[in-house]
């Protein structure tokens, strides 16, 4: 979860403005959280809150981190998704058949918190289907949550890489020279997904698998951001310097909600959490 932030907040300036190189300023004084943060913590919140679940209840978290921060670049379309609960119940939601690669950025905690893959794969199809009800949303949501349980036990690239390909039928051939060359800002998930899996393969550590999607161009953000989180439950480490930077862009709120969510996973991150708590 924490590798996701990361990546949203170093990607955060890159977004519109993108670099072609691995040689940047990690850190920038402009440099914040966008959406792929709220909507992120939104569901760890719901994780460790709300013991009866519900999709509607689910709704109601995002909802109200929105309206928290309604100024983080959200998609136009999930903008008027979340508007339309200022009139309509919970309980009315109403999929609107989105296969943008918000389903993957926000599903780490998912990921993080079970602890196999079809626990998380069952998980990832309730918590995505509320809003991005297409089957290449869910895939997208699935693939990246799957990869984060494999990934904290499964050290061999080329195996988790065989894993995408064939559960998920991605693409992963293309390598980050070429994307950084080819590759063109795209908010789907069958176009997003892929990508960043393969700036983490490519990557030799937590540090390196941000660079590499950031340098790819494209949703600086979110590709980023989803790198992180499989990065981070591969690599168990995460400089103490950039944990330390991201908490100090981090307001209180979002800030109690890692530490608790990271209270929980312990068992699974004991090094990060240990920083998590030493440095909030």
């Amino acid at each position: 979860m924490i590798g996701a932030i990361i990546g949203d907040i170093v990607g955060s300036i890159y977004k519109y403005d993108n670099l072609k190189n691995k040689n940047f300023e990690f850190f920038k004084k402009e440099s914040t959280f966008t959406d792929g943060t709220v909507m992120t913590v939104a569901i760890a919140d719901f994780i460790l809150s709300d013991s009866i679940p519900s999709q509607a209840r689910l709704v109601g978290y995002f909802h109200a981190w929105f309206e928290k921060y309604p100024n983080k670049s959200y998609g136009n379309s999930f903008k008027k998704w979340m508007e339309s609960f200022n009139n309509v119940y919970y309980t009315d939601f109403i999929p609107y058949n989105s296969y943008g690669n918000g389903a993957a950025m926000r599903i780490s905690p998912i990921g993080d918190f079970s602890k196999v893959i079809e626990q998380a794969m069952k998980r990832v199809e309730f918590v995505t289907s509320v809003s991005h009800n297409h089957p290449e949303g869910v895939t997208g949501a699935q693939a990246i949550a799957a990869l984060i349980v494999m990934a904290r036990t499964e050290k061999d690239k080329t195996k988790l890489r065989e894993f995408v390909e064939t559960k998920f039928k991605y693409n992963l051939n293309n390598s980050v020279d070429f994307l950084r060359v080819n590759y063109k800002y795209n908010e789907t998930c069958q176009d997003t997904v892929p990508e960043a899996i393969i700036c983490f393969l490519e990557s030799v550590d937590f540090e390196d698998a941000i660079r590499n999607a950031i340098s790819i161009g494209g949703d600086s953000s979110t590709l980023a951001n989803i790198t992180g989180s499989i990065a981070e439950a591969y690599y168990h480490e995460i400089p103490e310097w950039i944990i330390k930077e991201t908490l100090s862009k981090l307001p209180l709120d979002i800030i109690n909600v890692i530490n608790n969510f990271y209270r929980e996973v312990s068992y699974e991150y004991h090094e990060i959490a240990g920083k998590i708590k030493e440095l909030r």
